[in-house]
């Protein structure tokens, strides 16, 4: 039952928002051999402002090693 989170910088629509979570439920299907009732997916904006503090340092930063695929930008 994957439940994957995006949490990006605001300002993208509401239709780029659900073609996303579309794409998204279609990889994790096909890459873990599951129907889509499994999975969820949801969508936080996050103001620049905020990114740092909110997103880069707890979420990046002290989970470094846990990063499937890591940023290469530096932090705001």
């Amino acid at each position: 039952m994957p439940h994957i989170v995006v949490k990006m910088l605001s300002g993208r629509s509401e239709q780029q928002k659900a073609k996303l979570a579309q794409e998204i439920v279609k990889t994790v299907t096909s890459t873990l051999k599951c129907d889509d009732k499994w999975v969820s997916v949801g969508i936080e904006d996050v103001a620049a402002s905020d990114w740092t503090a909110q997103v880069y340092r707890p979420e990046i930063e002290a989970n470094w090693d846990k990063l499937y695929k890591k940023p290469s930008y530096e932090p705001f």
